[in-house]
């Protein structure tokens, strides 16, 4: 991707010319859950911009709970009179009589407050949601299931590997509150799976690592959007640990077009990591770019009691993307850029 000054409209435009088998999306009929969020606000955005410009046709049905929320998420967003918003909570059936040819299941507590403050919900909206949409999808002919995962479902990390294959398997203690995230995520891949065998649905699983970008929402406890916050805010930087815990980090554009590409070209029935094998980092490491980037420093503070409760443990999760790229995708944006093109964007609605 070209450098200099960030342009996020530019950047959705290149998004919107990937180059992947567009026949497979456009005038096609995709409901996206966790429409509001990080992942789901970008590629809808790409969507619509394709139907404004390349008269692509793709209805757009947006999930969520609160039309408040959606409206000023995608306040101002070009063709925004296309996209369709559905209120419903993904914990309950979902009743649409518009043929689908894609469900997207992207709605998650996705951070370690909601996590310990709403641990049924984190739990039931992974599993009940993945249940009801995965019904959904059965009424409608030829309906592609596309599950949005995550990278800890691997849990911890002792094998000892750099880095892990989507046929790896790590310790998860079940007997945590933490964990009613990461079997939320395992059950549902499991009821994908049932779902296939049973009643022959169409399905890919996109096991997602940590991401951030311009459309992050900053209320979020996750230690990257904090650390993104404060260096917009040209605030030091607080770290809540020891900062020695390694993850793979991705940014938004780069997730979407992997979305893309899974959708379009990924295999039924396979799951596929989406990460960078070149984008790995401590989060002391990811504190200190982003205090270079607001030319402030490191602080410690001890994590409050909520924190502490929804905290991953794990120190190692690094996924391995080789079998995404088989796909044809690339990734495009180092870590540095996406960290100097979120902080530029986020300075911007301050």
């Amino acid at each position: 991707m070209d450098k200099g000054s960030f342009d996020f409209s530019r950047e959705i435009e290149l998004c919107a010319a990937l180059d992947i088998d567009w026949s497979k999306i456009d005038h096609k009929a995709l409901m996206i859950t966790g429409a509001t969020g990080l992942v789901g606000r970008y590629l809808i955005e790409v969507l619509l911009y394709r139907n404004i410009h390349c008269n692509a046709g793709i209805s757009i049905f947006a999930v969520g709970r609160s039309e408040e929320k959606f409206r000023r998420r995608f306040i101002g967003v070009d063709g925004s009179e296309q996209l369709a918003f559905v209120k419903a909570d993904v914990q309950e059936p979902i009743q649409l009589t518009h043929h689908l040819d894609y469900i997207i299941h992207m709605a998650s507590n996705t951070h370690p407050r909601l996590y310990a403050s709403d641990p049924i919900g984190t739990e039931m909206s992974n599993i009940l949601g993945t249940y009801h949409l995965l019904n959904l999808a059965s009424s409608f002919d030829k309906c592609r299931f596309v599950f949005t995962s995550s990278g800890d479902v691997y849990g911890d990390n002792r094998s000892g590997k750099p880095l892990l294959d989507e046929k790896d398997c790590g310790y998860i203690d079940c007997n945590t509150l933490r964990a009613g995230y990461i079997e939320g995520k395992r059950a549902s891949e499991a009821l994908c799976n049932a779902y296939k065998e049973a009643k022959g649905i169409d399905f890919v699983t996109a096991r997602l690592c940590r991401i951030y970008g311009p459309t992050m929402q900053l209320e979020e406890s996750k230690a990257i959007s904090q650390f993104i916050e404060c260096s917009a805010r040209g605030e030091d930087i607080i770290l809540k640990s020891k900062g020695t815990q390694r993850f793979s980090y991705l940014y938004v554009y780069d997730v979407v077009t992997a979305l893309l590409y899974i959708m379009t070209a990924g295999k039924n029935g396979e799951a596929y990591n989406v990460a960078d094998n070149e984008q790995t980092c401590s989060l002391l490491e990811l504190a200190t770019m982003l205090s270079k980037i607001a030319g402030t420093y490191i602080k410690y503070e001890n994590p409050d009691q909520l924190e502490k409760k929804g905290a991953s443990t794990f120190q190692d999760v690094c996924l391995d993307s080789t079998k995404l790229m088989q796909t044809g995708w690339r990734p495009e944006v180092g870590i540095e850029e996406g960290l100097n093109n979120t902080v530029t964007h986020i300075r911007k609605v301050f």
